[in-house]
C-alpha cells in the first residue's frame, strides 16, 4: 500500500469514496491497525493517544507505534494537538463513511455479473486457474528470456523495458543477464511478484496521461469480483477497458468474445490482490522435493519453475512432468554470486515444498539447509574490495594530511604510520570544496606551452650533465696503468682534482743484512 500513501491528500479523498477501497485498504493493514479502525469506526469525535494506548497491552508499545505510523501514512487518521500539547487522533471522515456502508450493503458487488443465458460457456475454475498461472510464466519467461517464451504478450518493447527496470542488465554486445533483484523476483512469492510488476505499471501511468489513482482503484475494485463469472465489458470506462488488455496479458483477466457483446473474468490472481501476502491460503500448491542426499524432485511441467531451480541447482534430467537435479557446491556457489542468499534459497524450497512433504517439520531436511548457510559462510569469509595503495610520502605532515582527507571522506582501509603507506578504497576522487586543484589544472591548461619549454629545458639540463660526466670520466684515465708489471697488486688511481700526493709512512733503501760469525768464516775457508 505504498503506492496509496504516496498519493496527494485529493486523490486519497477521492479513492476513499469508494466503499470497496476502503475495505481494501483495511485488509491491508496491521492487526492492531485495523483494530484501531474497527474500534473508533462508530466514534465521530477524536479520541486522546492516552485512551488509544490504554487498548493496548505494557509489551505492545512498538506495535502500537508502527500501527499508529501506518495509520497516519495512509491518513487514515489525522492527528491533532490542542493547546495542553495533548495529541488526539480522528479518523478520516470519507474513510469513516464509505467503511460503514461497505459493512452495511455487503452483498452489494461493484458490477453485476452477465446472466448465464446471455454468455457462452465460461471455464471451470480449475481450467481459469490454469489459464491464469500459464499466462503469468509466460509472462515471466518473457521478462527473463524471451527465447523460452512460448508466445509473446501485447506489451509494447517501451512497457517491457520499464518492467525489466532493476531486473535486467545489459552491456554493449552482450545478451543480457539478471541482477541481484532480478534473481530475488524470481524466488518471490506469485502475489509479491505482481505488486511488483504492478508498482511498476502504475508508476509509468502518467507517461501515458492515466491517473494512477484510477489505475490503483480499479485494482483494488477488481479484487471483489467473483473468480469465474462473466462482467460485461461495457460497465467499463475507456482507460479501464484500455488497462483491461495488459491485465489479461498478465493472467489477472480472462477476455471472451459473444456474439454480440463482450465480458471479462476476474482469475484467482486478481481476486487475491487485496489479501494479505502473509496470508497462506493465496498461495499455490507446492511441487519441491528435497531429499537429505541433496537430490531434489520437482513434479512440474512448468519451463518457469525448471528455470528458477536451474538458478541454484545441477539438472541431472528433465521428464515431461518432472525435474530431477542436486543441490551441489558449486551450483550454490554460481547462485551466490549472481546475489541470491541462502535464506532464500531455503525459503523458496519450504514455500514450494510438496504437499507430502510439507506435512513434515521441517519440510526440508536440516542437514540440506544447514550445508547451504555453510557453503554461503565459506563464501562470504573474505570479502573483496577494490583499493589503492599509496607509499613513498615525500614528509609525514604529507603523509597525516593525506589520511586525515581519507577518513573525512570514508575511504581509508589501512595505514602503516611508520612506513607512511596507506590502502584507499578504489572510487572516483570526491569534489574538491575549495577549487583549489580545478583552479590549478586550469592554470596548467592555460600555460601548458611554457609548461611543455621547462620540460624540454630540464630535460636537455640532464643530458647536458650526464655527456660531461662521460668526458671528464674519459680524461681522467691513467694510461700508465696499463703497462706490463711484475707487481703483484696494480698500483691505485689518482683522481683527476686534488690529487695531491701523500709521503708514504716508510722509506725504501738496500737491504741490510747483518754480520755473520768468525767462526763460520774460518770453517768456510779451511774447507779444500
Amino acid at each position: 500500500m505504498d503506492m496509496v500513501a504516496s498519493l496527494p491528500a485529493m486523490k486519497l479523498d477521492r479513492l476513499y469514496a469508494n466503499p470497496f477501497i476502503c475495505q481494501a485498504i483495511l485488509r491491508s493493514l496491521p492487526p492492531l491497525a485495523k483494530k484501531y479502525v474497527l474500534e473508533m469506526l462508530y466514534i465521530d469525535g477524536p479520541v486522546s493517544a492516552k485512551m488509544l494506548e490504554e487498548w493496548v497491552l505494557a509489551d505492545g508499545s512498538s506495535k502500537h507505534r508502527i500501527a499508529l505510523d501506518r495509520l497516519i501514512q495512509l491518513r487514515i487518521f489525522t492527528e491533532t494537538v490542542d493547546r495542553k500539547k495533548e495529541t488526539s487522533y480522528r479518523l478520516n471522515p470519507t474513510f469513516q463513511i464509505n467503511l460503514r456502508k461497505h459493512l452495511i450493503d455487503r452483498e452489494v458487488l461493484p458490477r453485476e455479473p452477465m446472466p448465464s443465458n446471455i454468455v457462452a460457456r465460461l471455464p471451470s475454475l480449475e481450467e481459469l486457474e490454469a489459464y491464469a498461472l500459464g499466462q503469468w510464466e509466460c509472462f515471466l519467461l518473457q521478462l527473463i528470456n524471451s527465447t523460452q517464451a512460448e508466445k509473446l504478450t501485447n506489451f509494447s518493447s517501451s512497457m517491457m523495458k520499464v518492467f525489466q527496470r532493476g531486473l535486467l542488465s545489459q552491456r554493449e554486445k552482450e545478451a543480457s543477464r539478471l541482477t541481484e533483484s532480478g534473481f530475488q523476483f524470481l524466488l518471490m512469492d506469485t502475489n509479491a511478484q505482481l505488486w511488483y510488476i504492478i508498482r511498476e505499471y502504475i508508476s509509468n501511468s502518467e507517461e501515458r496521461d492515466i491517473d494512477p489513482a484510477d489505475l490503483i482503484s480499479f485494482l483494488l475494485e477488481l479484487s471483489f469480483h467473483i473468480t469465474g463469472e462473466a462482467y460485461n465489458m461495457n460497465t467499463l470506462t475507456e482507460i479501464q477497458r484500455h488497462m483491461i488488455k495488459d491485465l489479461a496479458d498478465l493472467g489477472l483477466i480472462k477476455l471472451q468474445q459473444g456474439r454480440k457483446e463482450s465480458w471479462f473474468i476476474p482469475t484467482k490472481l486478481a481476486t487475491n490482490l487485496s489479501v494479505s501476502l502473509t496470508d497462506s491460503s493465496s498461495r499455490k500448491q507446492g511441487f519441491v522435493v528435497v531429499e537429505t542426499n541433496f537430490r531434489l524432485y520437482a513434479y512440474s511441467s512448468s519451463k518457469l519453475h525448471c528455470e528458477i531451480l536451474r538458478l541454484f541447482s545441477r539438472i541431472e534430467y528433465q521428464l515431461p512432468n518432472l525435474f530431477v537435479g542436486a543441490i551441489t557446491k558449486e551450483s550454490l556457489y554460481n547462485a551466490f554470486e549472481n546475489g541470491i542468499t541462502a535464506e532464500q534459497i531455503i525459503s523458496f524450497l519450504q514455500q514450494n515444498a510438496h504437499p507430502r512433504v510439507a506435512e513434515r517439520i521441517p519440510s526440508v531436511p536440516e542437514n540440506v539447509a544447514d550445508q547451504i548457510r555453510l557453503w554461503e559462510s565459506d563464501l562470504n569469509r573474505v570479502e573483496m574490495t577494490p583499493a589503492h595503495l599509496y607509499d613513498e610520502f615525500p614528509s609525514r605532515d604529507v603523509f597525516e594530511a593525506a589520511c586525515d582527507f581519507a577518513r573525512e571522506w570514508c575511504g581509508l582501509l589501512w595505514e602503516d604510520s611508520k612506513k607512511m603507506r596507506m590502502v584507499l578504497i578504489y572510487q572516483d576522487l570526491p569534489e574538491d570544496p575549495t577549487g583549489r586543484f580545478h583552479d590549478f589544472k586550469q592554470f596548467v591548461e592555460s600555460n601548458f606551452d611554457v609548461f611543455k619549454w621547462i620540460g624540454l629545458l630540464i630535460i636537455l639540463a640532464q643530458g647536458s650533465c650526464i655527456l660531461l660526466a662521460m668526458v671528464l670520466r674519459a680524461l681522467g684515465q691513467n694510461h700508465g696503468s696499463n703497462y706490463d708489471s711484475d707487481d703483484e697488486y696494480p698500483p691505485a688511481r689518482l683522481p683527476l682534482i686534488n690529487h695531491n700526493l701523500q709521503p708514504p709512512s716508510f722509506v725504501v733503501g738496500d737491504p741490510h743484512f747483518p754480520p755473520k760469525n768468525d767462526a763460520w768464516n774460518v770453517r768456510i775457508h779451511s774447507q779444500p
